[in-house]
């Protein structure tokens, strides 16, 4: 396997160092360093991915917030207050803090509806910025069509107030009916509000000051936490990182580094390694949806796809008497169609030992069977202890 492209600037411009303090001419170091770029270069990067895709850094995340509000200016699709208690509860208490009581009036409207809103806080958000929120009908509203969200608290898990949100809500849905027949696209009663919420709190998080930075791998894999050590390594020229296990690897922070871990960590995150995942097969019976590894591969085995087909026909027909007879009488008498088919024209089929995943898709192929018959084949071959891979069935 071809050595990953790690840091090959940085590679190149300390090996050309090396050789001027040992005392090489520069032609000799040109002629070296053009030919450790030719060797980079050369590499295939189709299978290399940025550390940025990855991996994620523990600390710099977001924080799921949530909150409870009210969609006024409905055109007759909101909440019905009879069938929804909690909107008409709202509704009152938002009227008394403007200064009108309703209590023990009969509100009759259709344009209100109670909403969930929803938005993640995006990390390092700074006080006064704005975030993009979601807003779902709670009740039984038809549609938040035209709706408005009034100002709603959205909370995070420590029940404190990080945002304030308030808008126009944006639907991509709708919904039209009549007497005998109706309409719908999408989800009218879920929308969006582009940067609908104003972040009024910040999450306190000392970037700059950590000195071990941990990386937590999306897929977890030990080859790929490996690599990715030495890749950065190797880039900074110092054993710093090192792999925890299948899901982290920390670094510690060097000393030209102190006080600028951004600069750290925009060269970190632009470093290539292979990423190395096991044999997996992912069924998805539901849909009928097979996604097979390139590391999938399959012993010698013969495979025969066949079933037994029973097709009844049921074709009455009526039995009467002759014209103007004196006895008889009309009834229905059976018929009976019944037709077997074991598809005689299927045949075994073998696949030869350690073939590819193309060979195998191929060969199953080469059967006639559809996505639904192919999952129950390769279930059958993991049973037999031919499939060299994982099946996972969600």
């Amino acid at each position: 396997m071809r050595p990953p492209l790690i840091g090959i600037k940085n590679v190149i411009e300390r090996t050309f160092a090396k050789l001027s303090r040992a005392g090489i001419s520069t032609g000799a170091r040109l002629l070296i360093a053009g030919f450790l770029s030719a060797m980079f270069t050369a590499t295939p990067v189709g299978a290399f991915s940025r550390i940025k895709d990855l991996a994620d850094v523990e600390g710099i995340r977001d924080n799921i917030l949530i909150g409870y509000g009210l969609v006024v200016g409905l055109d007759g699709s909101g909440d019905s207050l009879n069938n929804s208690p909690f909107t008409r509860q709202s509704l009152e208490a938002m009227l008394e803090r403007l200064g009108v009581n309703t209590r023990g009036t009969n509100l009759n409207t259709k344009n209100v509806a109670a909403v969930m809103v929803t938005g993640n806080l995006p990390p390092f958000g700074s006080q006064g910025s704005r975030m993009d929120i979601t807003v779902s009908a709670l009740g039984d509203a038809d549609s938040l069509l035209g709706g408005t969200l009034l100002a709603t608290p959205l909370v995070g898990a420590d029940g404190e107030i990080y945002a304030v949100g308030q808008g126009p809500v944006a639907i991509g849905g709708f919904s039209a009916e009549g007497d005998a027949a109706s309409v719908s696209k999408g989800v009218p009663t879920s929308g969006r509000i582009a940067n609908g919420a104003i972040i009024e709190r910040e999450v306190a998080f000392d970037l700059e000051g950590l000195q071990i930075i941990r990386f937590s791998l999306r897929n977890p894999d030990l080859t790929t936490a490996n690599r990715m050590a030495e890749a950065i390594n190797t880039y900074l020229g110092d054993e710093v990182a090192k792999p925890n296990d299948p899901t982290s690897v920390s670094m510690e922070v060097p000393g030209k580094y102190k006080n600028r871990l951004v600069a750290l960590l925009t060269e970190v995150e632009q470093l290539r390694i292979q990423p190395d995942q096991p044999a997996r097969v992912v069924i998805d019976e539901q849909s009928g949806i097979i996604v097979m590894g390139q590391e999938v591969r399959v012993n010698r085995v013969a495979i025969a796809m066949g079933s037994l087909t029973i097709s009844v026909t049921e074709t009455p027909q009526v039995s009467q008497p002759a014209p103007f007879a004196e006895t008889g009488e009309t009834v229905v008498v059976p018929r009976t169609e019944i037709t077997i088919d074991e598809d005689a024209d299927h045949k075994l089929t073998v696949l030869e030992e350690a073939i590819t995943l193309q060979e195998l898709v191929d060969g199953l192929n080469a059967l006639g069977i559809g996505p639904r018959d192919m999952i129950s084949i390769l279930q059958t071959i993991k049973a037999a202890g031919a499939l060299q891979a994982e099946v996972e069935v969600m």
